[in-house]
């Protein structure tokens, strides 16, 4: 079993596609359209490989909660890479600043952005093969 896709609805698509884009330069739009949802219209696309895709729809409405306050709800989602550092140069030159720093950790590199939607996406190397290191916050 896997995480296929997360879904998110959102006021502006093309500055969401910006951003993932810059994060996953070898990902494509795998579809894309319009519609309706509750009666209200809609630009959605699927933007991923042939495994996982993130879904992305405009008819949001209203901010995204707040990341320091204690609202229920999405506290971020989360992406392994092999090389943080080349997303991080991705994301800075693409105009994405980090919102924050991982924590230092012998076993794995980790940072965080916040998308344009204000959904807040961790990034992390993995620098051990250890299940327990891995998972350790020290």
């Amino acid at each position: 079993m896997y995480l296929e896709h997360v879904n998110l609805v959102v006021s502006n698509v093309d500055a969401m596609l910006k951003f993932y884009q810059a994060a996953f330069p070898s990902w494509k739009i795998r579809s894309e359209g319009e519609g309706r949802w509750y009666n209200k219209p809609r630009r959605w696309l699927h933007f991923g490989n042939d495994h996982q895709y993130i879904a992305i729809s405009d008819n949001g409405e209203g901010d995204n909660r707040d990341l320091s306050d204690h609202q229920v709800g999405l506290a971020h989602f989360a992406y392994v890479t092999n090389n943080l550092n080349s997303v991080i140069k991705r994301l800075e030159n693409a105009g994405f600043k980090i919102a924050k720093p991982g924590i230092d950790n012998p076993f794995r590199k980790n940072v965080y952005f916040i998308d344009p939607a204000g959904f807040e996406v961790e990034f992390v190397e993995y620098l051990s093969d250890i299940p327990s290191e891995r998972n350790n916050d020290l």
